[in-house]
This record gives structure tokens, C-alpha cells and sequence, in this order.
């Protein structure tokens, strides 16, 4: 079954990079070494909009944890779970 994929944009400014589905799940990919609660401002407005959703952010990590409600998943591990239908 396919998902379909689409962006989200407030008008203040918060985005999130990818979201699946109606608000099932949202990703924020960061090129950063670590994820700051910072990076996660869009996850969360997104959150507020769509409470039951997953919430995840892709970087460069070393591994995988969750903050804030949001799992963290280095670009390696993101891929695998995706190619492995682990993400939706």
C-alpha cells in the first residue's frame, strides 16, 4: 500500500522535512553531528497539529536514541529501517 509523501510549512515558519500519510509520521533530516532539542522545533509544532504522530529526525548521530519524544536514528540506521518497512 502506498504512502503518500508531502512537506508541512507553518506560516511562522516551523517545516518538517517529509511527512507519510495524513500525519502518521514526520522526519527532520539534520546535517548535524548531534541533534539539539533546537533541531526538533518543527517535529513538535508539527506534533501539536497531529498529537498521535511518529515523530523522527535523521543526522549524523553515532546511534540511535530518542529526545524529547523523538527517536534519532543516524542516516544509516534511517535507511535500513526504511528499507527494512520498519518506519511505516
Amino acid at each position: 500500500m502506498e504512502k503518500q509523501l508531502s512537506y508541512w510549512r507553518t506560516s511562522s515558519g516551523y517545516e518538517v522535512d517529509a511527512v507519510i500519510g495524513t500525519g502518521r509520521v514526520a522526519i527532520e533530516i539534520k546535517s548535524v553531528e548531534e541533534i539539539q532539542s533546537r533541531h526538533l522545533k518543527g517535529l513538535k509544532a508539527f506534533q501539536e497539529e497531529f498529537p498521535a504522530c511518529r515523530l523522527i529526525a535523521v543526522s549524523f548521530d553515532s546511534r540511535p536514541r530518542i529526545t524529547n519524544d523523538v527517536e534519532v536514528y543516524p542516516a544509516i540506521d534511517f535507511l535500513k529501517k526504511m528499507w527494512n518497512h520498519e518506519i511505516v
